[in-house]
């Protein structure tokens, strides 16, 4: 009995590793529906060259592969390929024509809560309302694909390439998304990883609200309105990613506490390479930012944040600080290099002799009263400042750094990447310059 019993179970395996086989799919009317109505799980399906119609929906675990050159088109309507199963692979496709309902979140690719485990990669999603929209599920992996959303409504009433809404251990990585709103959208969404994606023509590059426990790390955003706004989140980790020729933010932290902001950097184009709003007890360290008109704008009531080894080189204010306090911005003995301090090292341990206040009386009269600025060139406004240099005694609360640094934190840009940058920056040069001004917070 033992041994039939054995052969058995054999046999059932056996069968079950049969059944489960590669599919090839004609590029035919209906053949597409078909093989994944008659498919069993495990069945990968191989669509062949050529256009096949879609909307398609999946919902056991299956793979379609189109291997770079087969194409899903939905004809306008719904999302062009929905997955509400487990354990599903869609790669190797182009996929679009969705539909363009924002209630619905017509998408290149919708994942819904019922899923878990989907890996969507090595896709071409083009000219849909959303690129991949994450709508619930569990562990999900959106990697390697090529995002490109439509141009067709003005940028706020677009959709964006890849929205991620309650679906814990999300993974986007090595996407290259442009076009559309946000490039990456998370909203209550905890526990999730984006990194090495490239964003480009956007809103914002990264739009965060209340994802907690996530990592942000080694993107990179080019010549969007705004690069990494991060709100209403709790224990992030922002490391090595990089923001060229934004034009309005590079990094944003709105209400956004603990975190860990470190190796970023913001150069170029943006009115302000750093805002730091309401946000506290945040760790901001060897970042460099770089060519900004402000280098980090500091207000409301930001307070226990440790800044450090932090470059500011060539701003034209490297600090807005709005508010009467004292805050001191080295830690443990080591502050931040700031391109406009005439320093000296006589003991060669890389901290300079005197400390630096980036801000004085002035800087404050104007900020409260920008009619001040006629009398910027007045012998009454240089004798102030000068004496103010001359005696810190009379200079009023804002930042102070006890320990500035004599060498700045380096990051690197690839050539390729600084390409793109070069190609931003002449855009924003030719933009017109009767745009009205952008507030990152007023839609909040």
């Amino acid at each position: 009995m033992l041994r039939l019993f054995l052969s058995l179970i054999l046999l059932c395996g056996a069968a079950t590793l049969v059944d489960a086989a590669e599919r090839r799919v004609p590029a035919e009317t209906g053949a597409l529906t078909s093989a994944i109505a008659g498919a069993l799980p495990g069945d990968v399906l191989t669509l062949e060259p050529g256009l096949h119609a879609g909307p398609v929906a999946l919902d056991q675990a299956i793979t379609l592969d189109g291997q770079g050159k087969a194409t899903i088109d939905a004809g306008g309507v719904g999302s062009v390929v929905t997955i509400t199963g487990s354990d599903i692979t869609v790669r190797g496709l182009t996929l679009t024509g969705s539909g363009s309902d924002h209630d619905a979140i017509d998408s290149g690719v919708q994942i819904t809560r019922s899923a878990a485990r989907v890996l969507v990669e090595d896709n071409d999603i083009l000219g849909n309302l959303y690129g991949v929209d994450v709508h619930g599920p569990k562990n999900a992996t959106v990697r390697g694909n090529r995002i490109v959303g439509r141009t067709d409504h003005h940028m706020n009433s677009r959709g964006n390439g890849v929205y991620v809404w309650n679906a814990p251990g999300t993974i986007i990585e090595d996407n290259d998304i442009r076009l559309g709103r946000d490039g990456i959208f998370v909203n209550a969404s905890n526990d999730g990883i984006f990194r090495r994606n490239l964003m480009r023509d956007l809103r914002f590059a990264v739009h965060y609200m209340y994802a907690n426990n996530s990592e942000v790390s080694g993107n990179i955003s080019i010549g969007n309105t705004l690069g990494f706004a991060l709100m209403f989140s709790n224990r992030i980790t922002v490391h090595d990613n990089l923001s060229l020729a934004d034009r309005s933010h590079g990094l944003m932290l709105n209400y956004a506490n603990n975190a860990d902001i470190r190796g970023n950097l913001v150069r170029g184009g943006a009115e302000k390479c750093t805002f730091i709003y309401n946000a506290h007890r945040n760790l901001i360290y060897d970042n460099r930012f770089e060519g900004c008109e402000i280098g980090i704008h500091f207000t409301a009531g930001s307070e226990r944040n440790a800044i450090t080894g932090n470059a500011f080189v060539g701003n034209r204010t490297q600090v807005k600080y709005v508010g009467t306090k004292n805050v001191e911005w080295s830690y443990d003995g080591r502050g931040n290099y700031w391109s406009d301090h005439p320093a000296f090292d006589l003991d060669g341990n890389g901290i300079a002799d005197a400390s630096f206040r980036p801000n004085d009386l002035m800087d404050h009269i104007l900020w409260s009263q920008p009619a001040a600025s006629l009398l910027m060139g007045a012998p009454a406004v240089q004798l102030i400042r000068w004496s103010q240099k001359h005696f810190p005694a009379s200079l009023p609360g804002g930042v102070l750094d006890s320990a500035p640094l004599m060498r700045p934190v380096l990051v690197t840009v690839p050539d390729t990447i600084a390409a793109m940058e070069a190609e931003a920056m002449t855009a924003a040069r030719n933009r017109k310059t009767d745009d009205a001004p952008f507030d990152p917070l007023a839609s909040h």
